[in-house]
């Protein structure tokens, strides 16, 4: 089987989708950010060179919840602007068969008509707490885009939801939502806590798409052309943040109370992609969300629970 370059092979995605493209026959390749900085173009250019991968995954990014996002704007912005022109125009320089860069749904506009159809891109006003991460993949999504036109490359994104599973970021100062409150319901049920704050009003919906699905969907995608420039990669389905708290409870077993503190912020109030361009093509999410959590919190008792800062 062909060569793939996993960049960001030691993140969530990265991690998984290295798995799953192993047990496919796939020679993956990839390097841990001590091993590569991805932020040295020359050296990012040189790996590319040398490996010279039919197909590259840019999977690499700064990544972070509401709070990381508002208190490191800069980072999120100019670091992630670097990795992806220092590996997109290594990728070219290194005659790369195959890019397929990897946004956030959190591109798309805060008042985008639900669900979000890829065409809704630059028509609207960011959600304010990640603009600046959004304005990023933004611009890669555009470098890919404009390979794609001026050098005629069978390159494209795909724009995953929100993604949990195995091998999760769940510190506290840094997680999303999904791992977050996981981490946090487990403590107040280990600890006997009787109550739960929760951010906002625990009314915005979100879109969950357990990893493994993630990994195969990019598998999928990377076996075959596409007719598209942007693609969604999601499960179709939302739910409530308070939906969410009351769901990871039970699976967790806590009998606690949740209070929602309205004057934190909300993030967009709706978020639910919409996959009919996934589904044509041939592919659609597994993993029900209550089985993605159950998987989720067995690893994350196994590995994680008690050592977690």
């Amino acid at each position: 089987m062909s060569g793939v370059y996993i960049a960001g092979i030691r993140g969530l995605v990265g991690s998984n989708l290295r798995i799953a493209a192993e047990k496919r026959g796939y020679q993956v390749h990839g390097k841990s950010s001590s091993e590569l900085d991805l932020l040295n173009r020359k050296a990012t250019e040189l790996e590319l060179k040398k490996i010279r991968p039919e197909v590259l995954v840019i999977a690499a990014a700064k990544v972070g919840g509401i709070g990381a996002n508002s208190i490191h704007p800069v980072d999120f912005l100019t670091l992630n602007l670097q990795i992806q022109c220092n590996l997109i125009d290594g990728a070219h320089s290194a005659g790369v068969e195959k890019v397929i860069f990897l946004g956030s749904s959190c591109i798309y506009p805060k008042f985008a008509d639900q669900p979000i159809k890829e065409t809704s891109i630059l028509t609207g006003q960011l959600e304010a707490t990640n603009q600046p991460y959004a304005i990023a993949k933004i611009a890669g999504i555009e470098l890919i885009n404009s390979y794609r036109k001026e050098y005629e490359k069978n390159w494209y994104s795909l724009m995953p939801c929100n993604l949990y599973g195995p091998g999760d970021n769940f510190n506290l100062k840094s997680s999303h939502v999904l791992a977050a409150l996981l981490r946090r319901i487990h403590e107040a049920k280990v600890n006997r806590v009787e109550a739960v704050e929760i951010w906002g009003d625990g009314t915005p919906t979100r879109e969950f798409l357990y990893v493994e699905d993630a990994a195969d969907g990019i598998l999928h995608f990377m076996s075959r052309e596409s007719p598209y420039e942007l693609i969604n990669l999601g499960s179709g389905d939302e739910i409530s943040i308070s939906g969410l708290a009351s769901l990871i409870a039970s699976i967790v077993g806590y009998e606690g109370e949740f209070k929602y503190d309205s004057s934190q912020p909300n993030g967009t109030p709706r978020k639910v992609l919409n996959v009919e361009r996934s589904r044509d093509l041939g592919w659609c999410a597994s993993t029900p969300l209550a089985t993605g959590i159950e998987q989720t919190y067995f690893w994350y008792r196994k590995n994680l629970a008690g050592a977690t800062k």
